[in-house]
């Protein structure tokens, strides 16, 4: 069998191959994030699978190529029937994201269901209750269902059970609808320079070359995520490293396509975490699923520190692979054992959330001694999540590490693993290498020498344990020894002593020597040492290493007996700087969102409720500005967050519009007191304000068309001076076919004139 994945894989790298070379949209299995993705794009993967007939049908079928199967809507079809599949017929998969200007995504938000003809179909029918019939004969081709690919709801394919009106239904996306991500919630921005503002350019504009590199260099956005704000809804994103527990990484990516939005499963190996985390760091409520092992998990919690997010999403763990010590820690057992996934979906959305410490460890090299043999200069790593040691236990650690990159085919299971370090163990019990390593070690906990209690416990290893669970289960720490009950979030860090007759003794519930708890340590070293974190080891020359509290994370455990329903707390207020801006400074610097925000003028401070729509958020800044007037009465709201230049939210669309969606920390109002003309994008002239446009210098022409000096420049929309006289200027007012006023370069339009 997995000859035949292999096969298949290494044919669908050959078809995208292929189609990319010959001009063609290449197959994808994960989705697009560029400027070229596509929405209802399917992610195709290959399929051995007997029983599942090509979706292209008999009549445009080729019945040629290998069987590939969208993981996003489960429907199969020859690689050569693809794009009879999407051009021809024109079937899509489930929308994944809204592909609207950044004016329109806050309208018509509704999602419909996806329908997929179905040819065999388990559980029963929604309309009579009845189970989908299972043909005897395999070759039959008759459609038995339609199946919802978000939902997952089933009619029998036939108009006593499925009509007509079902098309067009809403979709409640099933028993997942508060973690799955809508796709209304993720909206795809504008290619660069198709967004562009409604003024003629200014001839103030001036751009310099320095500038120009600047905005070369820097990547623009091209998703953003719009979330509407809930405290029912905690969206959960997944990450996945394919290549932890074998072959389970990439089935589980698949299986979490199939039963999520597709855009909300990163697949780890394609960029890391970064790319998922920087898109939804704004989701209130955000809950992560690291698919993996503890390496995995510290690797998105580093990726958490970097970017900074204010709230600190909570991280939930679904262990891949060996060792998982965190994950045992948390409740969500060593291993995944084919548990269903849908199952695991909702012990995420029950679960609940708890602290984990995180200790940092600076490395200085030890002065006073010069390095004895080869090693490094630095740890591999330099947070503690789980533990860090040093002695026979790393030394041990470092051995299986090299031997698997060696001979990476004889390490593919448990239990050789587990044998290679029982075998291990033994011959370190016989040499008794590091029977001396106190000699070698001095340790301070707290301010306090521990140097003497090591040489008397003669330990072979020095253990700071974070979690209970050590090495793939084992728990060292023994609890009864009447200290304080340890906890991932107490700030403290245990130290344990492990000699060599302990070590094996672990797998057998022994415990090792419980040395003290502190809250900083510091360890000098005066030999060339192997040491490990979190099950990352090396040989580190004579260094003194200061461990420290870094901070704490937010983590999801498995919640223990009755499920109760989680209860979500409210979301905290948004902690608003409001500022102005003035419609002068807007005018000259509309294209430059930096210029703009040094040009603001901070008004005050504002505790905003985040559930709060512009339109309340409307109410609540103008009591303030009662007993502040600093602002003009007619102002409007400034979108700085969105796409690459500030745009105006037309006061008519406040109330379908966030706060969360048009600013993060700086709120930014446009005082309009002394505006005539539009300052907005192209997509904002939907709905714009009423504007008069002055033409200086216009007469009408025998034809009865306007025309302007030849000599003139051409004619821009000018703000007309309220104590100017009637006769200085002719002025017109130019209005769309809806009636409206708009921009003077619309077409199709009426003028009217008026002196």
């Amino acid at each position: 069998a997995r000859r035949i994945d292999e096969s298949l894989t290494y044919s669908i790298v050959l078809c995208r191959k292929n189609l990319t070379e010959s001009g063609e949209r290449p197959l994808r299995s994960t989705p697009d994030w560029g400027e070229t993705a596509i929405n209802g794009d399917h992610l195709w993967i290959p399929t051995s699978v007997s029983g599942d007939f090509c979706y292209a049908g008999d009549a445009d079928c080729t019945k040629h190529g290998i069987r590939l199967k969208c993981s996003a809507c489960n429907v199969v079809a020859h690689q050569s029937c693809i794009n009879v599949l999407v051009d021809r017929i024109k079937f899509s998969c489930k929308p994944s994201f809204r592909d609207v200007g950044v004016r329109q995504y806050r309208e018509q938000t509704c999602i419909h269901h996806h329908w997929v003809h179905r040819r065999s179909e388990k559980g029963k029918c929604r309309q009579c209750g009845k189970s989908f019939q299972s043909k005897l004969s395999f070759s039959s081709k008759e459609i038995v269902a339609l199946s919802c690919s978000w939902c997952k709801v089933a009619y029998h394919n036939k108009e006593s059970c499925f009509n007509l009106q079902r098309i067009g239904e809403e979709c409640r996306l099933g028993v997942h609808s508060t973690i799955i991500v809508p796709p209304s919630w993720i909206v795809k921005l504008p290619r660069k320079g198709s967004f562009k503002s409604s003024l003629r350019k200014s001839p103030k504009k001036r751009t310099s070359t320095k500038k120009k590199s600047k905005e070369k260099d820097k990547d623009p956005k091209t998703f953003v995520i719009k979330p509407i704000p809930s405290t029912t809804i905690t969206p959960v994103i997944v990450f996945i490293n394919p290549r932890s527990g074998g072959n389970q990484g990439t089935k589980l990516l698949q299986k979490f396509q199939w039963l999520l939005n597709p855009r909300q499963v990163f697949d780890l190996t394609q960029g890391g975490p970064k790319l998922g985390l920087e898109l939804f760091k704004k989701v209130p409520n955000l809950r992560i699923l690291a698919c993996g092992g503890d390496g995995t998990v510290g690797w998105v919690l580093s990726v958490i520190d970097q970017i900074g997010i204010p709230q600190s999403p909570a991280v939930g763990v679904l262990p891949l692979g060996t060792g998982n010590d965190l994950a045992r820690a948390l409740g969500w057992g060593g291993g995944y054992t084919d548990e269903p996934i849908s199952k695991i979906l909702t012990n995420v959305s029950a679960s609940e959330t708890v602290l984990l410490d995180r200790w940092s460890l600076n490395v200085e090299k030890n002065p006073s001694v010069e390095p004895n043999e080869m090693g490094k200069d630095n740890l591999p790593l330099n947070v503690v999540n789980n533990y860090y040691s040093l002695g026979v236990d790393a030394h041990i650690a470092l051995e299986f590490h090299e031997a698997r990159e060696a001979h990476p085919e004889k390490f593919n299971s448990r239990l050789r693993n587990k044998m290679f370090y029982g075998q291990m163990g033994g011959k370190d019990l016989l040499k008794r290498k590091w029977k001396g390593l106190a000699e070698f070690v001095t340790l301070e906990c707290d301010g306090k020498d521990m140097t003497p209690k090591l040489k008397e416990l003669k330990v072979h290893a020095i253990v700071f344990l974070n979690i209970p669970s050590y090495g793939g289960g084992t728990h060292p720490w023994n609890r009864s020894m009447g200290a304080t009950e340890p906890s991932t979030e107490d700030g403290l860090i245990e130290v344990v002593g492990l000699t060599t007759y302990q070590l094996p003794l672990l797998q057998a519930g022994g415990h090792g020597t419980c040395i003290t708890q502190c809250r900083t340590a510091k360890i000098v070293t005066s030999k060339t040492i192997p040491m490990q974190v979190d099950g990352e080891a090396c040989k580190l020359h004579p260094s003194i290493i200061t461990l420290s509290l870094l901070n704490k994370a937010t983590m999801l455990a498995k919640r223990r007996g009755p499920k109760a329903g989680a209860t979500q707390a409210p979301l905290e207020d948004l902690h608003i700087k409001l500022h102005r801006i003035g419609m002068c400074d807007y005018e000259q610097h509309h294209y430059d969102k930096e210029l703009l925000t040094q040009a603001a003028v901070h008004v005050g401070n504002l505790d905003v409720n985040p559930l709060a729509d512009l339109e309340q958020v409307r109410v609540q800044i103008a009591g303030f500005l009662e007993d502040n007037p600093c602002v003009g009465p007619d102002w409007c709201f400034v979108d700085s967050c969105t796409a690459e230049r500030f745009f105006r939210i037309d006061r008519a669309q406040e109330n379908i519009h966030y706060i969360s969606d048009i600013c993060s920390e700086y709120l930014y109002i446009l005082e309009m007191s002394t505006i005539s003309v539009p300052q907005t994008p192209e997509d904002e002239t939907a709905q714009p304000s009423p504007a008069h446009y002055v033409i200086p210098e216009m007469r009408i022409s025998d034809e009865g068309s306007l025309d302007s000096p030849s000599d003139q420049p051409p004619m821009s929309p000018q703000i007309q001076s309220p104590d100017a006289p009637e006769e200085a200027a002719t002025a017109l007012t130019v209005e769309n076919q809806n009636g409206e006023n708009d921009t003077a370069s619309s077409t199709d339009v009426n003028i009217k004139l008026r002196s």
